[in-house]
This record gives structure tokens, sequence and C-alpha cells, in this order.
């Protein structure tokens, strides 16, 4: 009798025990190429890894990702728990359709000159400045925002396209360009800190890397001029320069360039007019 006394008592605890709560996701965003994930992880989560790299989280567990322009048709996501357990993901990533022109009968002349050591050696510099400018990975929130056009004017060069000549594909443009007079203000589309603003380089010319928080950075090239300073944090629609045509460019214009991490995204995807995330 004890044991059977025992026994209801022993079953009563443990239905009375609480159900432990759903290990429950929220995918949200652009989930295309050139797009970006915002994700919730569910609760208990100590850590994130997207395609098996970690990634920051905020402290109630919300993160981004970024597709670049040939992303692969999924990308997975884990969450890894105290206990040693994990929660798996797998998000569908929509391909597009890009802007290419082929141009058969515009073939390429094999280069004539010989290497430019002094050019190559100021070039190794620059990529390494704007390598590392582009690896910031901070706490900013300015990821969070909707994002704003940085300047107005007709889109002249739109991401993700390329040019066939000859035969021989050329690199594709991975931004967004605004053409617009020179002197016409280049504002910061969303908060973030000053990770480079010199110049000009060979063919970026005057350039400013805005870093928005958690591997999210753009980059703003070939301005006239230069209004902030590295290390400044800046709130949505303060100046950053001015439109110009510095560097190698054949006309004023913006070129807008936004990142996460390595991935190269398109920028339009982010203001009113390509959908706010």
């Amino acid at each position: 009798m004890r044991l059977a006394a025992a026994a209801a008592v022993l079953l009563v605890a443990v239905s009375a025990a609480p159900t432990p709560a759903p290990r429950e996701w929220q995918i949200a965003g652009r989930l295309e190429q050139g797009g970006i994930v915002l994700g919730t992880a569910p609760l208990g989560t100590t850590s994130v890894t997207v395609d098996g790299a970690a990634v920051r989280l905020t402290g109630d567990r919300r993160f981004i990702a970024g597709f670049g322009r040939d992303a692969a048709p999924t990308t997975t996501i884990v969450a890894h728990f105290a206990d040693g357990t994990t929660s798996l993901r797998t998000v569908p990533v929509a391909k597009r359709t890009w802007q290419i022109e082929s141009i058969p009968s515009l073939r390429q002349p094999p280069p004539d000159a010989p290497p430019d050591p002094v050019y190559d050696a100021r070039r190794a510099v620059e990529l390494a400045e704007i390598s590392a400018a582009r690896a910031g990975d901070s706490d900013d929130s300015g990821w969070e925002q909707a994002f704003a056009w940085p300047a107005h004017g007709r889109i002249s060069g739109v991401y993700g396209s390329q040019r066939i000549l000859g035969g021989v594909p050329k690199s594709p443009h991975l931004g967004l360009d605004v053409a617009a007079p020179p002197g016409t203000p280049v504002l910061a589309p969303a908060d973030g800190t000053v990770r480079l603003a010199h110049g000009p380089f060979l063919l970026e010319g005057n350039l400013v890397m805005l870093d928005h928080g958690h591997g999210l950075v753009s980059a703003f090239l070939h301005l006239s001029r230069i209004d902030v300073k590295e290390g400044q944090h800046v709130v949505r629609g303060e100046e950053l320069g001015r439109v110009g045509m510095t560097g190698r460019a054949t006309g004023p214009h913006l070129h807008w360039a936004l990142s996460w991490r390595t991935a190269r995204l398109d920028p339009e995807l982010f203001v009113p007019e390509g959908g706010n995330l």
C-alpha cells in the first residue's frame, strides 16, 4: 500500500511538471540571392551557426545572415543549446534572373602592357584596407532599421548584371549605381560606425565604408568629397559626403555596395521601393 501511494504521488508530481517550451524559430527577410535572412532563434539558444559559421546574436536571440549573388538553393541554420542539443532549420534561397548582356563580336584584346609593380603594390594595400573594413562584426544596431536611399537619381547600374564580351564573362556588378549631379549629398541609409573614410583609391576613388552591425557593411564609392571620419558614429540621414566621379568612373554617380561578411548583397532589396526588410 505504501509503495502504491508513493507511486501515485510520483505520478502526480510528474504530471504537474511544466511542459518544455517548443523550440520554435522565427524566420523572415528576403530569402533570395542577394538578400538576407532575419531570424530569431528558439528560447534557450546559446549560439547560432549559418552554414557552419558562428553569427552574432542579440540578447533576445535575433540574428542576420546574407546570401551572395550565386548563393546555393538552401542555407542551413543551427541553434545550439547548453545541454548539447541542437535545432536545425533549412532555409530556401530563391534563384534570381540577372541582366546579362552578351556581345560576341566584341573581343577583348590580350594585354600588351607589362605588369606594373607600383600599381600592383598599391592595389594590394587598398584591397587589404577594404577587406578589413568589410570584416566588421560589431554590435551596432543599424541593421535593424528600415534603410533609406543614400542618394536619389537615375538607377544606372543594377546589382547582379554582367557583360559577356567575345564569349568571356566579365565580373558581375555587385552594387547599385545611382547617377546624380556632382555634389549631390550622400546620406547614411541607416545608423552605423565609419570604418573607412579616405581616398582616392585606384578604382573606388574616395570611399566611405559604414558598419551597420552584425556583419552588415555599406560602401559608398567615387565620392567628390568625404564629410566623416573613421570611428565616427552616424545616424540614418546624416551626410557622409558628396557624389563625384573619382577613381574608375565614366560619369558622376554613387556606387552603393552592401555586404554581409563576404557575401555581396543587393542594396535595392533594402530600400522602400525594393521592399523593406
